[in-house]
């Protein structure tokens, strides 16, 4: 076996993340500051030691696990949130009631953020709704960052316009951070996706995007089964714009609005016409 079918092997395994061939590029970026770290001379050595390494073999996880993320992706999503969902949600749970919101895979937390921003802003329309945000990642490390809410330049000038970074954060040395009204909205909990989630309970809204693309199809139809359990009778998932439900008998409904929205709670068309 080949050092990169071991670490192949090794992300199918830990967490479900499926390298063809053709990534082979892809590994020898991301695992090569952990070369340099550990001083081996190449990735066969890296493969030999996280035999015997858990801590090597987390440190090459998380390395290959770790996703690009920025404040308000994609901003579509955010406005059919906004406009849609809050609204029909507010509307028809009880006074009182607290409305969940899970974040899956929310690296170093800007989605989670962005979600509480939101939130903040549509002040009256949500009055007296409590809000719990819960982001979670199989990454220690990002995570830390996302619960310590700082940020640098670069990264609050990539998606978050320029009154809510005013609003909201300020100004460290380090970078920016986020207020701690904010950081109270989110929690930040370290968990695989393809690990029992029933110990998050319940959520009436998940952002579950780009993620799915990820894995193969096996695999995907595992993780958006379980993803589903944890959905309220009646709530919705937001996936990635070019993710589909296509040959996944996922109990979901594609939701007016854009690519990638999904209802739970309603008659589903047949998984070959989902978008």
């Amino acid at each position: 076996m080949t050092s990169f079918d071991t670490i192949a092997a090794t992300l199918k395994l830990r967490s479900g993340l499926s390298l063809g061939t053709d990534k082979d590029y892809l590994v020898r970026a991301r695992l090569e500051p952990i070369l340099k770290r550990r001083s081996f001379a190449n990735l066969d050595i890296l493969a030999d030691r996280m035999r015997s390494d858990p801590g090597l073999e987390r440190e090459v996880v998380e390395a290959m696990t770790s996703n690009e993320t920025l404040f308000f992706r994609d901003g579509r999503p955010f406005d059919h949130l906004r406009e849609v969902v809050l609204p029909m949600l507010h509307s028809t749970r009880p006074r009182g009631a607290t409305l969940r919101i899970w974040s899956a895979a929310a690296s170093t937390g800007q989605e989670a953020y962005s979600l509480a921003m939101l939130i903040s802003e549509m002040g009256p329309a949500m009055a007296g709704r409590v809000f719990e945000i819960v982001g979670t990642d199989i990454a220690r490390e990002p995570l830390a960052r996302g619960e310590a809410g700082l940020y640098s330049q670069f990264e609050v000038q990539r998606g978050l316009p320029a009154k809510l970074l005013v609003k909201y954060f300020k100004k460290e040395d380090a970078g920016w951070r986020i207020n701690r009204e904010l950081r109270d909205m989110v929690k930040f909990r370290e968990w695989n996706l393809l690990s029992d989630l029933s110990g998050l309970g319940r959520f009436d809204i998940i952002f579950c995007r780009n993620v799915l693309i990820y894995f193969d199809q096996p695999t995907k139809a595992r993780a958006l089964d379980a993803v589903s359990r944890q959905l309220s009778p009646d709530g919705v998932v937001y996936l990635g714009g070019a993710e589909t439900l296509l040959g996944l008998n996922s109990g979901l409904a594609p939701m007016s609005g854009g690519h990638g929205i999904f209802q739970k709670g309603v008659t589903a068309i047949p998984a070959r016409a989902a978008t």
